[in-house]
């Protein structure tokens, strides 16, 4: 595999595949919640931190459609479903955990850049706003259109 740009993310590159299954942060998040064994929809909710549970679910159903996660019906009652990660989905466990030491390592430095993004961007006011519109209007009345506009 060569790492010249533009090769190895070309349109049929398993890179672009693996980069589309685990692009939602909600993905790897669940994954790296299912490493320690199965668990129920409310159990992931709690650990996930966030995630609303129909989001959730879209998340589960993507990632067992890809063949990352295993879902289990038990039947009992009340109803027993709980997930868990497929040998497929166990191959991501070191990617993830690379990458989350990579956000403990440098997550202070992104933070620090984008604070000094946005304090270096120039302020969107509604003056300024109101100064494109302006110079957006038409020219003449001869360029407005049959309602004036």
């Amino acid at each position: 595999m060569s790492l010249r740009p533009g090769i190895s993310f070309l349109a049929d590159c398993p890179a672009l595949l693996a980069m589309e299954i685990i692009a939602s942060k909600w993905s790897v998040v669940t994954l790296f919640a299912l490493t320690d064994g199965p668990l129920r929809h409310g159990e992931l909710v709690e650990l996930s931190g966030g995630i609303s549970r129909k989001v959730l679910t879209q998340t589960l159903r993507r990632l067992q459609a890809n063949g990352l996660v295993e879902r289990h019906a038990y039947a009992e009652a009340p109803p027993r479903v709980e997930y868990c990660l497929t040998d497929l989905g166990r191959t991501l466990e070191e990617p993830i955990r690379m990458l989350t030491a990579w956000a403990r390592e440098n997550g202070e430095a992104v933070v620090s850049f984008r604070e000094a993004a946005e304090a270096a961007a120039p302020a969107r006011t509604i003056e300024a706003d109101r100064a494109t519109w302006v110079k957006a209007s038409p020219a003449s009345p001869a360029d407005e259109g049959p309602d004036g506009f």
